[in-house]
Formats: structure tokens, sequence, C-alpha cells
């Protein structure tokens, strides 16, 4: 419903000859937006020495930070254990 109002709203408020030049725009500026953070993080991680966190490593630290081991686990057994272990 929402997003209908959207479109509708932007046809009402640029017309249809400048949506497609508005969506390029908008696309445009989310590649730069997301080329930059990934420079910020790349020059983070290069001068920190830090190591991106993956999902997998998450999941292992938020296990390791409540005690849980990890050992031999896959990793729905892991956020299960996670789950079971907050919501005590």
């Amino acid at each position: 419903m929402l997003t209908t109002v959207g479109i509708l709203l932007a046809l009402f408020l640029w017309g249809p000859q400048k949506l497609p030049e508005l969506a390029r725009s908008l696309a445009l500026a989310r590649k730069e937006f997301e080329k930059a953070a990934n420079e910020v993080s790349s020059t983070v991680m290069t001068t920190t020495g830090l190591a991106p966190i993956s999902e997998d490593n998450a999941l292992i630290v938020a296990a390791n930070s409540l005690g849980i081991t990890t050992q031999g686990k896959t990793k729905e057994e892991i956020a299960r254990e996670i789950g079971a272990a907050a919501k005590k």
C-alpha cells in the first residue's frame, strides 16, 4: 500500500517522463554510496588490522560470550542455542 502511494506521488510530482531519469539517478547514488562504504570499510580494516565480521564469525562470537561451545555444531544449532540462552 505504501509503495503504491509512493509511486503515485512520484508520478504526480515528476510525471512519467522524469521517472526513468529519477530511477537512474537513485541507482547511481546507491552505487556510489556502496562504493564509498566499501572503501571506508577497507580502509578501517587495513589501518586497524581487523578482519570483517562474517555471519559465521558473529554467531561464534555471540555463542562464546554466552558460554556456548561451538565445536562440531552447525550454524543452525548454534543459533538455536543462542536463542534459548537469550530467552533465559
